[in-house]
């Protein structure tokens, strides 16, 4: 034998030695705990210390067998664990209201020809928002149009612009960048609400084969 293996084999003798001697000592009901610290030196006891708290850890029997062992999970282990149930809540949501979706479906239309009608009335209501937001933005260009001409002439005669003109300058051109945006809203909103129906449509049709 070696003196490597000799010193391997002391060191163990003293574990086991040691923790025969613990449990022998513990009443009935104690129960005997073994941990590693940060330096990698096993420990045996009673309890766990606070700062040893959140390593993991082994429960022994009078033996000196492991009878329950408890993995603490690193910051970083608890963190994806974290993430990994968030993930599984909302997938399991989606799946609720994907059910929910599929029976309003079946209930709702009997065949992918009325679907394609509601989808029509839906965007003829937005194009009738569309269109008016177009007039109005007509009306708002024609009158910056004017309103500009006008700042042009004080301009070209070396005049100062009047702070009335400049005020209303400025209220036309905001709200022609309102107007502007909300048409790029509701262009946006056409887009889905078609994009919706479509969907709807062709998951009626897997539903039913119709």
């Amino acid at each position: 034998m070696t003196a490597k293996t000799t010193v391997m084999a002391t060191k163990t003798g003293l574990l086991v030695a040691l923790v025969l001697g613990l449990s022998i000592s513990l009443p009935v009901t104690a129960k005997l705990y073994k941990w590693v610290d940060n330096d990698g030196v096993t420990h045996y006891g009673e309890t766990i210390p606070p700062e040893f708290a959140d390593k993991n850890r082994s429960e022994l029997n009078k033996a000196g067998r492991v009878v329950n062992q408890k993995n603490v999970l690193s910051p970083e282990e608890q963190l994806a664990k974290k993430e990994a149930e968030a993930k599984k809540r909302e997938d399991e949501k989606a799946a609720i209201e994907k059910k929910r979706h599929d029976q309003t479906l079946i209930s709702t239309y009997s065949s992918g020809k009325e679907i394609d009608l509601a989808r029509n009335r839906s965007v003829q209501q937005i194009d009738l928002h569309i269109n008016n937001i177009n007039s109005q933005l007509k009306l708002n260009n024609d009158t910056l149009l004017g309103l500009q001409k006008e700042s042009d002439g004080y301009t070209k005669a070396k005049k100062p612009i009047p702070a009335s003109l400049q005020e209303d300058l400025k209220e036309t051109q905001a709200r022609r960048n309102k107007l502007q945006e909300s048409l790029k809203k509701i262009e946006a909103d056409k887009a889905s609400t078609e994009a919706r129906f479509n969907a709807d449509k062709e998951r009626y049709q897997e539903l039913t084969g119709k």
